[in-house]
Order: C-alpha cells, then structure tokens, then sequence
C-alpha cells in the first residue's frame, strides 16, 4: 500500500509538469488616450458622427465608460450595426450581403473546418477503443506432419483493445488540444472580424452609389440649364444680339456637361456592379433618397484599451499567440519520456460454437516506455521553431493593436477635418449657387456678358459637386469608424 501510494503521487506529480510558459497579454505598446482629445482616466469620449455638418467636435461625459470584453465585440458586431445605420434601405441591403456573400461564406467553412481540427487534437487525449474479430486457418501436409497425417486448425478470437493510449505526465498532448482550441477561437473571432469589414464595405459602397447619383442627378440639372442657355444665344445670334463666340462657347459647355453625365454614369455603373457583387444577389434599380442626417448615429469611442483589446482581429491575433505559446510546451515535452499503453481483452477458441464459453477470455496488457536518446537535434529544432513562431506572434500581437490604435486616431482626425470642410465647402456651394444666380439675371437684362455666365455655371456646379463628394467621405468614415471601434 505504501508503494502504491508513494507510484500515484509520483504520477500526479508528473501530469502536474506542464511544460507550456504561463502566457502573459503583452502589454499595450500604445498612449492611454487618442490623439486630439482630453480624455481622463475613465472618461468616455463621443463624436458625433450623425450628421456630416455637425459641429460638435468631441463632448465629454460625465459617466464611465463600461468595460468591453470579447463577448460584448462579438455580441456588437452581430447585431448593432442596425443602431448604427438606421436607414431602411441600407440595413437591408446589408442584411442581404450577411446572407448572400460568398466571402462570408467562404469564412463560415473554414470556423467549421477549425472546429473539427481542434476535436482531431484533443482526441489523443482519451483512450481509443477498438472492436476486433478475426478468423485464422492454419494447415501442415502429411509429407511434412510427423504422424503422416494432414491436420488443419482453427482459431476465432473477439476482443476489444486501447491502441497505444499515451499517457500525458508532460501535457505534450493537452497543450496541443490548447493550441488547436486557439486556433479553432482565432478563425472564429476571424470570422466576426470579416463581418464588420463586410458590414463597412457594403456601406461604404452604398453610400459611394447614392453620391454618384445625386452628383449624376445633379449634372443633368446642369445640362438642362446649358441646353437652356445655348436654346437663348441661338435665339439671340439670330437676331444680331449674341456673336458666333457665344454660340460656341455655349455649345462646348453643353458638350462638356454631356460628358460629365456619361463619366458619372460609368462610375455608378461600376459601384453598383460592385455592390451587387458584395450582396451576392441582383440590387433593385434605384436607391431610396434619405436625407443625410438620418443614416447614421453617434457612435461612441472609449478609452484605447477598451476598444482596442475588444476588437475581433485584436482577439484573434491573440489567439495564435495563446496557440504558440502551447505549442512551445509540446515541444518541450518531446525532450522527456513517453509511456504509451496498449491493452485487450476477449475470447478466443479454435471452435466458432465455444468462443465465448467459460474458459475461452484472453488478456493482454503491453506498456511501452520510449526515452528520446539522439535524435539528430530534431526536438531542439522543433523547440526553436516553437520558440520563433512565438515571438512572431507576439510581434503580430503588438503590430495588430499598434495598426488599430492608428486605423481608429486616422479615422478621429479625419472626421474632425471633415466636418470643418464640409461646413465650408456648405457656404462655399451656397455663394456659388446665389452668384449663379445675379449672373444669370444680369444676362438674361443684357448687363453681363456670356463668359461671366459660364464661369458662374462651373464654379457652382463644381461646388456642389465637392460638397457631395465630401459628405460621402464623411460617411464613409462613419462606416470605417463602426468597423475600427469593434461594432461597439
């Protein structure tokens, strides 16, 4: 009993000798608080990211900011995004690339297939059982038997057997099964990492198309407005009022509006091709009109280790640094003996009637001890590589937070700059517009002379066309924000 007792305590001792280094999150290579904004500790800070012409710039709260974790990313990223982009026609078409896309899909899968090499890992760690039955006929000849006589036997045998169960005193196989459930976490954060970059490109995309036709509607409105002006010189160089450089002048910039509409209409055509390839399915003909203030809402920005550490990629990266740093462990293992158990029991008997009669069971109980001697360097090797691919990720780790924290303060600078010129781009398109305006009337009386009409007819068209391409950028930001922040 004393020696049992002394054998299952050494036992236990063994299994307790992980071989993995106690894994530590690498520490945040990055400031506490995003560039341009006061924030105290424990503060949240908003931007408003609702309207493009908004003049807030950052408003700081009184409350604490909750904490994030994992869950909350993921939780975000499958269902916020319809409090983000409240426009109905956007959230389906949205909806509809979650569903139709085969890049989704495709990401799907491979969860699915990481799902089943972590159950391939840790099937290793339980003993494996097999059913065997097996018949064998033997027989010697009367030329070779000593009594002269041919004899045949026969010998049926049922058993069940463990096939070389290791015994895991180093964890060699537990910290594999980690590695492998690492993996198997880092393609699935992966996934949700996708569908937020899936759910920015759509929006994204959407709102490129809404702004290529307004920009397209608004080119046509300008045509019109030149048709009108060279339908008056026309009528005008008739009559002796209007000399053959009007007449020209009028008819090149009728000619260019032309041209505007057509390039406008070939980018839509490719947006729209491109949005239909990111729904996976055919899009309806037009867009519903929404004003720009009701697509999106505030989005809100906490501290940079809060949204940083609870962004999908950020979890995933972390990961494959958790899985190498189990990987480490397994192969140190591979320095220490391996004990290995092979086992059977069943009944066997040269009758098929007597096989499972008294006196027929059959046992066999075969441990097996291999000590690694010399090997070639082969497991220092694969502990080097271990240790390498480790620090790689913990390299990618620290790369992966610093390109965030860089993605989201891009997105904050950016956004702010926006809102600054699109409310000057706003009255920059508005004095063009009522300039447009007094010129044309001064025409129309005869006071001012066509060059002076078309340089008004440029400049407001060109305003108006900054201002849409600068409130598209805006929103599109917005998207890229809601993507960076982790759908939080």
């Amino acid at each position: 009993m004393f020696r049992r007792t002394i054998s299952l305590s050494l036992i236990g001792l063994l299994a307790a000798c992980s071989q993995a280094p106690e894994y530590v999150r690498p520490a945040l290579s990055v400031p506490t608080a995003w560039p341009g904004l006061s924030v105290g500790a424990g503060v949240e800070c908003r931007l408003c990211t609702a309207d493009p012409l908004c003049r807030r710039k950052a408003v700081l709260c009184e409350t604490p900011a909750p904490p994030l974790s994992s869950k909350t990313s993921l939780a975000a990223a499958h269902e916020n995004w319809r409090d983000v982009f409240l426009d109905t026609h956007l959230q389906s078409t949205i909806a509809a690339a979650l569903e139709h896309n085969r890049d989704l899909a495709i990401s799907v899968f491979r969860v699915d297939e990481a799902r089943a090499q972590a159950g391939i890992a840790r099937a290793p760690r339980l003993p494996e059982l097999d059913l065997n039955a097996q018949h064998q006929s033997s027989g010697t000849s009367s030329s070779v038997a000593r009594n002269g006589f041919a004899t045949t036997s026969q010998r049926y045998d049922v058993g069940v057997g463990v096939a070389a169960f290791e015994l895991d005193f180093w964890d060699r196989l537990r910290n594999l099964d980690d590695a492998a459930r690492a993996n198997f976490l880092s393609t699935e954060y992966a996934r949700s990492a996708f569908r937020l970059s899936l759910i920015r490109d759509v929006a994204q995309t959407w709102f490129s198309v809404r702004e290529l036709s307004q920009r397209k509607e608004l080119a046509e409105q300008t045509m019109l407005g030149r048709e009108a002006s060279l339908n008056l010189i026309t009528h005008r160089r008739d009559v002796g009022l209007a000399s053959d450089i009007d007449f020209q002048t009028a008819t090149g910039a009728l000619a260019n509006a032309r041209v505007e509409i057509a390039n406008l209409a070939r980018q839509l055509a490719a947006a729209e091709n491109g949005l239909q390839l990111l729904v996976g399915q055919k899009m309806p003909d037009k867009l519903s009109p929404a004003p720009t203030d009701e697509l999106l809402r505030d989005i809100a920005v906490g501290l940079p280790a809060e949204v940083l550490l609870a962004r999908p990629d950020i979890l995933a990266a972390e990961q494959k640094l958790i899985a190498a740093n189990a990987n480490v462990g397994a192969a140190r293992a591979a320095f220490f003996p391996r004990i290995l158990l092979t086992a059977s029991a069943g009944s066997a008997s040269s009758a098929l009637s007597n096989l499972f009669a008294a006196g027929s069971g059959t046992w066999s109980f075969v441990p097996a001890l291999t000590v690694p001697l010399f090997d070639g360097g082969r497991n220092q090797d694969n502990l080097d590589i271990a240790e390498a691919r480790k620090n790689i990720a913990v390299a990618e780790y620290e790369k992966s937070i610093q390109s965030a924290f860089r993605d989201v303060a891009n997105l904050l600078a950016a956004r702010t700059h926006y809102l600054a010129q699109i409310e000057a781009l706003q009255a920059g398109a508005q004095a063009q517009i009522e300039r447009l305006r007094l010129v044309n009337a001064r025409y129309v009386g005869g006071v001012a002379n066509h060059l002076e009409l078309i340089d008004a007819q440029r400049d407001s068209f060109a305003a108006q066309q900054n201002l849409l391409i600068a409130k598209q950028q805006a929103l599109s930001t917005s998207a890229s924000m809601f993507a960076a922040l982790g759908g939080y």
